[in-house]
């Protein structure tokens, strides 16, 4: 039968649990329930008691109470929970994974979903999913569910909430089990894409598409960088065609969108074949215009929609972005190259454009050619990241990399 893991508070959220245990049996799903609470014991019959949770993260759940620190607690019941769901699922004990928490729950709750592969239906129902959920997410494929209400009791509209995600679970948890990837002999691929490099990686997409590879193409919003660092090293990935490298300006000049320190050097141990570009790293992502801060207020700012601003980076900053990417390079043990578009970064810095400047480029492309490691190849085309040709020698030098390197990745399926 079909299992739906059910982890939270049991002790505070007793009742909104066991409404939503009774509808999964009511759909023709099995429960496994977890217990992370700290308060108080769970208010019914649970199949790990909060006391394995906190043994598995090497305390006693009487130590925790002792302390008082909520903050702490929270930490520690987390791993513990990481370290119960991973053998749970190794176990195969379930297909899908739900929780009904409010704001301390929720980073509990994201931190055990966070070490279940791709693919295992996830699901938070919780009232703080209306506010950044970046810090939940991470790289994973986390279902969020805003129920208006807090998790607070039943009432009539809490309950057509919580019957609505049970439902919904369910369905997912069902779908998984009887799922069968289209392929699984064609080697993954990662690349990344912004608006402002679309043609690129369509073209690169396609041209690797009919060499034989299967491109799985990232967002290069913050949590797709992530994601695809992660895939990487964990050897999903048999390399990656990275066009869009913009998360990085945003790290470094404090943008919306920037996927932490660890973008490209996250999967530095990993040895399958990489090639990188600086797409759109002549941009750091805002929101809307009012969103700016003041600081930027006499930088070149483009308004790419309502919600969305855009500031130009400078040479200085450029320059550092360079050395940056040379000094994360410096310690990939596999193949790897970066393609230099010197007409241009993206669609709006090519000439004519509101972010055309050559001198900030320049400063990009001096600190590359001083700073890159001697292993790593680094290539100049006198070509805008978006014209055909340099698609094709992005796809041409992939494809090279990936037929001389010897430490291929397969594609694992799960």
């Amino acid at each position: 039968m079909t299992t739906v893991l059910l982890i939270g508070t049991f002790d505070t959220k007793g009742d909104e649990y066991r409404y939503v245990q009774e509808r999964l049996h009511a759909l023709g799903c099995a429960t496994l329930t977890v217990d992370v609470g700290v308060l108080e014991p769970a208010a019914f019959a649970v199949d790990v008691a909060r006391t394995e949770v906190a043994e598995a993260a090497g305390v006693s759940i009487e130590q925790l109470v002792a302390t008082g620190d909520r903050g702490a607690a929270i930490s520690t019941m987390a791993a513990g929970a990481a370290t119960v769901v991973r053998r749970l699922f190794s176990e195969g004990r379930f297909s899908a994974i739900m929780a009904l928490t409010g704001s301390g729950g929720a980073s509990l709750a994201a931190a055990a979903m966070r070490v279940l592969p791709l693919g295992v239906p996830k699901m938070i129902v919780s009232t703080v999913v209306a506010g950044d959920t970046r810090p939940f997410l991470a790289d994973s494929d986390i279902t969020l569910v805003y129920p208006v209400v807090d998790i607070a009791g039943l009432n009539r509209f809490s309950e057509r909430v919580l019957w609505n995600a049970a439902g919904a679970i369910a369905g997912m948890a069902r779908a998984r089990d009887d799922f069968a990837p289209s392929s699984t002999d064609r080697p993954l691929i990662g690349a990344t894409m912004f608006g402002v490099t679309t043609p690129c990686v369509t073209r690169v997409r396609r041209l690797l598409d009919e060499r034989g590879f299967e491109t799985l193409v990232f967002n290069a919003n913050g949590t797709g960088g992530r994601s695809m660092e992660r895939l990487l090293a964990d050897g999903e990935l048999a390399g990656t065609v990275d066009v869009t490298t913009t998360e990085l300006a945003d790290e470094l000049v404090g943008g919306i969108l920037s996927a932490g320190p660890d973008r490209l050097a996250g999967g530095a141990a990993a040895g399958a074949p990489r090639v990188i570009s600086l797409g759109a790293l002549d941009m750091v992502n805002f929101g809307p215009a009012d969103t700016v801060p003041e600081r930027f207020a006499d930088r070149l700012l483009y308004r790419h929609n309502p919600a969305v601003t855009l500031m130009r980076t400078s040479a200085q900053e450029c320059a550092e972005l360079g050395r940056q990417i040379a000094h994360k390079l410096n310690g990939r043990r596999g193949p790897c190259a970066v393609l230099m578009p010197l007409r241009g970064l993206s669609a709006l810095s090519v000439e004519g454009q509101p972010f055309h400047d050559p001198d900030a480029d320049a400063a990009l492309f001096a600190a590359l050619r001083a700073e890159m490691p001697a292993h790593v190849a680094l290539v100049e085309l006198d070509l805008a990241i978006n014209d055909p040709e340099f698609a094709d020698a992005l796809a041409e030098r992939f494809v090279d990399l990936y037929d001389h390197s010897d430490d291929r990745k397969e594609l694992v399926t799960r």
